[in-house]
């Protein structure tokens, strides 16, 4: 009997093994273009039962009843956004605050500010070099 309980657990188990790995957590990237990639992040939960009963104390033919069953939840976190060597996290909530989402523009809004200086400084040592 502790073999066919063995082998219950086992055929429960390597179902469950077979649909959470690494790729379930961290997805297949998705290229967006050629500058910006997806990665998606998730969490995933799972549960597991299961239950074996030899009936009697002297069974005759082998009675065995036994039973597993699992369940797996993915719920989808955030992508990872890789442009170029800049890497950025892109949650997925549904209530995100608007403080939670001007903390997510800030490195945006500084590659732009650090862009406009650099084209600024650009102008003006040509501009300079013009004149000599």
């Amino acid at each position: 009997m502790d073999n066919k309980v063995e082998s219950v657990l086992n055929g429960a188990l390597g179902g469950l093994k077979n649909l959470v790995d690494v790729d379930t957590v961290i997805g297949d990237p998705i290229t967006v273009n050629e500058e910006i990639t997806l990665i998606p992040i998730s969490k995933v939960s799972c549960g597991f039962v299961s239950g074996g009963s030899g009936f009697g104390a002297q069974p005759q033919n082998e009675h065995f009843g036994g039973g597993a069953g699992g369940c797996m939840k993915v719920i989808p976190l955030c992508f990872l956004v890789v442009r170029g060597d800049n890497i950025r996290m892109l949650p997925i909530s549904e209530s995100e605050s608007g403080m939670d989402k001007l903390v997510d523009l800030v490195p945006d809004v500084i590659d732009k500010i650090a862009g406009y200086v650099r084209n600024k400084k650009e102008q003006k040592e040509e501009k300079e070099q013009k004149e000599e």
